[in-house]
């Protein structure tokens, strides 16, 4: 990549010198790229390099082992959304969570255009179960597109498709309720909207975020950024105080 421009979602600004910063953002056909912003902490770059926000992105590298220079231009500002409890806690954690997972450089396309709808779903809708369930798929999404995906069309135990109630840790399979009743304590829940489109109440999206988080945590944060996972459990409990 001697040069590209690019429509990015900003993922992570990691301050670098005395005025630059390390900006992680996600391309639609790129995947996601690491540049270097000169005067990234100047009172005209700040309101840009917000984390959620899209810009038009150009990066310029000389050779391939060094690091991008990178200059932004704001398209679409998430700014006025970071003073919302709630909506500042989802766009934290969806952008740090595809900033701290995603390996650069690989293009990844239904991620980006699903992150892209997520935002704008924490962004525009009247509610918080409006996007609350797109936030689920998009971790799956995610934990599939890494190699990653859970297995939920048939029972572990038996290969049967019907009452599949369970997931077991281990496989990440799908466990009906005659073959898991008697370990259901060591499994986790599997919410029906995670077989079939549907409406699901709060109790089957916490059930949901309770799968993702699990799998999440076990495959990229069990020993290592702890702090990125810090950013969900502030997210879930916002959302639990919401539906309280």
């Amino acid at each position: 990549m001697a040069s590209l421009r690019t429509l990015a979602i900003i993922c992570s600004v990691r301050p670098h010198g005395e005025h630059g910063a390390v900006v992680r953002a996600l391309t639609p056909e790129n995947g996601l790229i690491a540049g270097y912003v000169r005067g990234a902490r100047s009172r005209t770059m700040r309101p840009v390099l917000i984390p959620s926000n899209i810009v038009q992105a150009d990066y310029r590298v000389r050779t391939e082992d060094q690091l991008a220079s990178m200059t932004a231009e704001l398209q679409q500002s998430r700014g006025p959304y970071l003073g919302e409890p709630l909506a500042s806690a989802a766009l934290d954690w969806v952008t740090a969570l595809t900033a701290a997972t995603l390996p650069e450089e690989h293009s990844y396309p239904q991620l980006y255009s699903a992150l892209s709808a997520l935002l704008d779903a924490i962004c525009s809708a009247p509610s918080a179960k409006g996007w609350a369930v797109a936030l689920v798929r998009y971790e799956l999404l995610l934990l599939s597109e890494l190699g990653f995906g859970l297995s939920l069309k048939e029972c572990a135990v038996t290969g049967g498709t019907e009452d599949l109630v369970y997931i077991s840790p281990k496989s990440a399979m799908a466990v009906s309720i005659g073959a898991g009743y008697a370990y259901k304590d060591k499994l986790l829940p599997l919410p029906a909207f995670l077989k079939v489109s549907d409406s699901p109440e709060w109790n089957d999206i916490f059930d949901g975020l309770r799968v993702t988080g699990f799998f999440l945590k076990r495959h990229f944060f069990e020993d290592r950024r702890n702090d990125v996972m810090a950013a969900r459990t502030v997210l879930v409990d916002r959302l639990k105080r919401v539906v309280a």
